[in-house]
């Protein structure tokens, strides 16, 4: 692509130049020079929060006899909710849907190399349902509130279901 500077007014000695005659260049005057300041962004960027960290109730016993409770879950994609339909653990028997999907998105539980469906489903069942709580809070925008009224006084307030910090329920 060729780019031309901005064209100025003609002047007596650009149409002389231009009808031959060579006239000595000058360069023009140099302005004081600037400080450099960056471009003001006019929004600030904003990063989106894809891992949160757990700690399970109880906690995963390996084979070994290892407990692993600290972990990270990843926020869910379409395909990690879509892909477990088609496992046929899961069209058999629905409720192995968490199982799977649960499998797909924790990232890390302890030292484990990997967590997949077969860790999920060994684990006991107050810390599946804890990781299904979980796997709700953080797909849902990071909460789970629910308005509620006070059964004594009717006056109206919210509470969390999923437990104000990580680890209740």
């Amino acid at each position: 692509m060729r780019r031309s500077a901005a064209k100025a007014p003609a002047s007596t000695a650009t149409q002389t130049a231009a009808a031959g005659a060579e006239f000595p260049r000058s360069a023009p005057a140099a302005a004081p020079a600037a400080p450099a300041v960056p471009p003001a962004d006019p929004a600030p960027r904003q990063s989106l929060r894809t891992e949160f960290p757990f700690e399970l109730p109880r906690g995963y016993v390996d084979d070994a006899g290892t407990v692993h409770r600290a972990g990270v879950m990843r926020l869910s994609t379409a395909r990690d909710e879509l892909v477990p339909l088609r496992d046929v653990r899961v069209q058999e028997n629905p409720a192995y849907l968490s199982v799977v999907l649960l499998g797909r998105v924790i990232t890390r539980l302890g030292e484990l190399p990997m967590v997949h469906d077969g860790i999920v489903e060994n684990m006991f069942a107050s810390d599946l349902a804890f990781l299904q709580d979980f796997y709700r809070q953080i797909n849902a925008e990071g909460h789970t509130r629910a308005a509620v009224r006070c059964p004594h006084c009717a006056e109206p307030f919210e509470v969390e279901l999923g437990g104000s910090r990580l680890g209740e329920s």
